[in-house]
């Protein structure tokens, strides 16, 4: 998930592969992010409305795909079970050394990336993981979710969008980071300041307002480079993720 982007471009992406780039205009400065998850990129899935409907059809017949990655997963866990268990919302905290993050999943409209997320929870695949990227201009967010903290880790295997084109980023906002269509791995980020990107990004979950400005915290002491775009200056490390549901 990450390639630095160069001159004044951000970057949060998975190296493997491809990356989506994404223009935005913020007064009248064009900033260029790449937001990329763990997820393979090898289908190259039509962008908009089938990948959405597949996604849509997928999740309607009650089943989710897993398929494997041509890279091996950054630790050694097991893809999840194609039916989902959770439904409604599921409570979860995401601990750091930073503090707790609490976080509700949306297990109806989201089944597949929940159900991966609560079963690399049980794994602890996001035990002892640094959250690797900060970006603090253009838009904001922390990127964790791959144990290796260079932005080049994932799960083993990959899963398609959960879209309907609604999404918005919103402060609180917890979404997925892909590298391109139905790419999803175990990467994902939490937007601190409501952050204007195009609907591409599954968004999974919601952080409540005391850990949203745990996060907003965090990102005002910056990047441990000084630039907008790097390892948040405060090291975040994830020591477990738990359920309260």
């Amino acid at each position: 998930m990450d390639h630095l982007a160069q001159s004044r471009s951000h970057a949060l992406n998975r190296r493997p592969q491809s990356a989506v780039v994404l223009t935005l205009a913020a007064f009248a400065v064009l900033v260029l992010l790449l937001l990329s998850g763990c997820g393979s990129s090898d289908s190259e899935g039509d962008s908009g409305g089938s990948s959405a409907a597949e996604s849509d059809s997928s999740a309607a017949a009650g089943a989710c795909s897993y398929p494997a990655d041509s890279q091996a997963g950054a630790k050694d866990v097991e893809a999840p079970a194609e039916e989902p268990e959770a439904k409604g919302t599921v409570d979860a905290t995401i601990a750091t050394n930073a503090g707790d993050l609490a976080v509700t999943l949306d297990a109806d409209r989201t089944p597949c990336t929940v159900n991966s997320f609560l079963s690399l929870a049980a794994q602890k695949y996001f035990d002892d993981t640094d959250c690797h990227r900060l970006t603090t201009e253009g838009i904001y967010v922390l990127q964790c979710g791959d144990p290796t903290g260079t932005g080049s880790g994932g799960p083993g295997y990959s899963f398609p969008d959960e879209l309907d084109g609604s999404e918005t980023y919103p402060a609180g906002t917890l979404a997925m980071a892909n590298s391109g269509p139905d790419t999803n791995g175990s990467q994902f980020f939490v937007v601190y300041d409501d952050s204007s990107l195009p609907p591409d990004y599954t968004v999974f979950g919601q952080l409540d307002e005391k850990s949203t400005k745990t996060v907003a915290d965090i990102a005002a002491k910056g990047t441990d480079s000084g630039a907008a775009d790097g390892a948040p200056k405060e090291k975040v490390t994830i020591t477990e993720v738990t359920t309260q549901n």
